[in-house]
């Protein structure tokens, strides 16, 4: 490859990567030959399943969409759809077995677990070159924990891969959650960058023939942003925006929202559209947005430069955009380590389920994305502590007032792990003052509809109702009481009879389609993988390569 045309090529792949495209600079996505293995063929000793008649017994359910828990129910599955639910009982005293569905050709008993919805990760990617993650390794983390959708908001590793990956899924010939393709405009198509709206337009169209289900934007110009939301919505596919800084002060959240955008992910354009006293946020003169601390810092103190809470602008700004019926998927885990650094690099999972090459792509590199803390300060995280006050803020107020807000990771960037980091995306939901039911409604319901709507069609799955596709969870713990329980490692509990210190918790199992994943078994695999690549390590020569391709 020539050098000028190699560093081309160089800069596109890391602004994709890094969620940055210049309005004035619309980038080539990377090419696709430049994607991780694909998951490899279900063995027969993954999953059980699907069955004729499937009974799950004695459960307690949690049914997603906000209802308060009930149980003892017994539910049954014929093949990959609920058939029924059925109430059997009542608490604390022994259930009448006349009465009971009958003819299980399997049964799970369930007697003191709960039944979920399976989660829905609205901004999940499926790993990466840079970050040395197969695919194989990033399904079993998220089925280990109930994970069975995933929206791939880019889809790095290619538009015909991840097509692929997703009708394999679809078949269950792999593990692996069910897959909504997005692409990035311009990804794959051999006509170079979209920079008109008639070339917006043309892509869409391109993209719809291949049968992708949405958009990922990024900054445009104001009128070819016009021209793939609109025309996306004439083909019925979906449109999520990380509205990069290199675009806001021409396109903010509200912008889009007026545009008919589907979901915001992140924040970014929100507190711009709540400017009072500018138009611009304010930088640093120094500032550089290729600089990552440069950029990850004054992130943190944008929210504070917004109208506050509860003023006129803000009130104005949040009841448009609910009225315009704009869904927020915060991922506010993703951020975690910018107000603090030492947990998110020490959280516990890391030892034993975290691959070293993704290790090695969190290091401070200047030419990473995420891996920013080149010299992180305290008064750095006390910003963004005050950042996540207020965004917070903002996330709770939007569902109180009638908005949606789901449930997206973005992991495999700043030390966050998929599956473990989706949970506490669910945990940072609760700090904002959502209830445990609202969280998980986020998580299965809205996240569901948000997938749907735009194609004009019903659910099919995101709550536990006769009908619905068959993806559930079950848990040992009550996830009402403490959310933790949903983590592979569990949640850290004294026993007061043997005065020891036990884990408990962690997903028994993960149903998708009617076939029986067992949830702890698949956390197992990934453990040998990450042991195996310990035993192997890459050389330091491949292990920089991977943190900046």
């Amino acid at each position: 490859m020539p050098r000028m045309k190699r560093n081309a090529w160089m800069v596109g792949l890391a602004l994709a990567l890094a969620g940055m495209s210049l309005s004035a600079w619309p980038q080539t996505p990377p090419p696709e030959r430049r994607s991780i293995p694909p998951a490899p063929d279900r063995r027969p000793d993954e999953g059980e399943g699907p069955f004729e008649r499937l009974i799950i017994r004695g459960a307690t359910l949690i049914d997603g969409t906000g209802a308060p828990p009930i149980g003892p129910v017994d539910i049954v599955i014929e093949g990959n759809r609920i058939k029924e639910i059925r109430s059997v009982g009542y608490p604390r005293v022994p259930i009448r077995e006349a009465g009971r569905p009958q003819g299980a050709t399997r049964e799970i008993d369930a007697h003191g677990m709960y039944v979920l919805p399976g989660f829905v990760d609205l901004h999940g990617h499926i790993g990466g070159v840079a970050q040395g993650t197969p695919a194989e390794y990033v399904y079993k983390l998220w089925m280990a924990h109930g994970i069975t959708t995933v929206r791939d908001p880019g889809s790095g590793n290619g538009v015909d891969w991840t097509l692929r990956e997703r009708e394999r899924s679809a078949k269950n010939q792999i593990v692996a959650p069910r897959i909504f393709v997005y692409v990035r405009p311009g990804m794959g198509w051999d006509r170079g960058p979209i920079t008109t709206p008639e070339l917006a337009r043309e892509y869409v169209r391109w993209a719809a023939a291949k049968g992708v289900d949405g958009l990922k934007l990024t900054a445009y110009d104001p009128e070819i942003m016009a021209a793939l939301i609109d025309e996306a919505k004439k083909h019925g596919l979906g449109t999520a925006a990380h509205l990069a800084q290199t675009g806001v002060a021409r396109m903010n959240a509200l912008d889009a929202a007026r545009l008919g955008l589907t979901t915001l992910e992140h924040w970014y354009g929100l507190p711009e559209a709540l400017l009072a006293d500018r138009t611009v946020q304010d930088f640093p003169y120094d500032y550089n947005y290729n600089d990552e601390q440069h950029r990850f810092a004054q992130a943190g103190r944008l929210w504070k430069q917004a109208a506050p809470p509860g003023s006129p602008k803000w009130n104005a700004v949040l009841e448009e955009m609910i009225r315009l019926g704009l869904v927020l998927d915060p991922t506010l885990s993703i951020y975690e380590a910018s107000r603090d650094l030492m947990r998110a690099m020490r959280a516990e999972w890391h030892d034993t389920y975290t691959l070293p090459s993704l290790w090695a792509f969190y290091q401070p590199n200047r030419e990473a994305h995420g891996s920013f803390f080149f010299y992180w300060t305290t008064q750095d995280e006390i910003e963004w502590k005050n950042n996540y006050r207020l965004w917070m803020t903002f996330v709770n107020e939007y569902k109180n007032r009638g908005g949606r807000v789901t449930t997206g990771s973005d992991s495999g960037f700043i030390f966050k792990l998929y599956g473990f980091d989706y949970i506490r995306e669910l945990e940072l939901l609760q700090e904002a003052g959502f209830h445990p039911l609202e969280v998980i409604r986020s998580a299965t319901l809205w996240g569901a509809e948000a997938l749907f709507k735009p194609k004009g069609k019903p659910i099919e799955f995101g709550a536990i109702r006769s009908g619905m596709l068959a993806d559930l969870l079950i848990v040992e713990e009550n996830p009402m009481q403490n959310l933790k329980v949903l983590y592979g490692t569990g949640a850290i509990r004294l026993n007061d009879q043997t005065r020891k210190v036990e884990r408990v918790g962690g997903v028994k199992y993960t149903i998708k389609d009617g076939i029986i994943y067992d949830a702890k078994k698949l956390l197992a695999d990934v453990a040998r993988m990450v042991a195996e690549a310990k035993r192997h390590p890459v050389p330091e020569a491949t292990a920089a390569s991977r943190r900046s391709p």
